[in-house]
């Protein structure tokens, strides 16, 4: 039991603590067979590159979970679903499941936001949503996670594994 609260009252820089967040093995390789050296490699260009790309934004994920810190990018990835819906009804059951979700000051996942867009989001979601209602509170979302998450994913074990890896594999596969 303390080895595992231990785990958890620091933030490790090792995913292999982490197994049970990660794909099962087969997945993992299929899908880093699928990664070019250029691809992922590229995800260090920008945060929108790696969150654009398919596999980028599965491994992202996975790095946040490890940290227990993925609240952000759901709720992100929430937000670009809620544009997509057309339907007013649905649009509504939507904007309040995302709100009691993250936004909700008792949130199970609540984001870090400032008082001042809590409220105002909060008004605008119970009241009159829309499908770009959410996009001020994404968009500070974004930032947040651009300028801590991001620095640190690049920084990690996880990301460094997979760019040697592709670079190994593409070596192998010049030979």
């Amino acid at each position: 039991m303390k080895t595992r609260l231990g785990c958890l009252s620091h933030k490790s820089d090792s995913y292999s603590d982490f197994s049970e967040f990660l794909p099962p093995a087969h997945e993992t390789t299929a899908r880093c067979q699928k990664l070019s050296t250029d691809e992922v490699v590229r995800w260090s260009d920008s945060f929108n590159e790696l969150i654009s790309h398919k596999y980028g934004l599965v491994v992202f994920r996975t790095f946040l979970k490890s940290e227990f810190s993925d609240e952000n990018i759901e709720f992100w990835m929430a937000c670009e679903d809620y544009k997509k819906v057309k339907n007013s009804t649905k649009l509504a059951a939507k904007a309040n499941k995302i709100y009691k979700e993250f936004i909700d000051v008792k949130a199970p996942r609540e984001i870090n936001i400032d008082y001042r867009t809590r409220e105002r989001t909060k008004q605008i979601l119970l009241m009159e949503p829309t499908p770009t209602c959410l996009n001020e509170v994404q968009s500070k979302v974004f930032s947040l996670m651009e300028k801590d998450s991001y620095p640190r994913f690049l920084r990690s074990k996880m990301y460094q594994d997979i760019v040697n890896r592709a670079h190994a594999r593409g070596q192998r596969r010049s030979v």
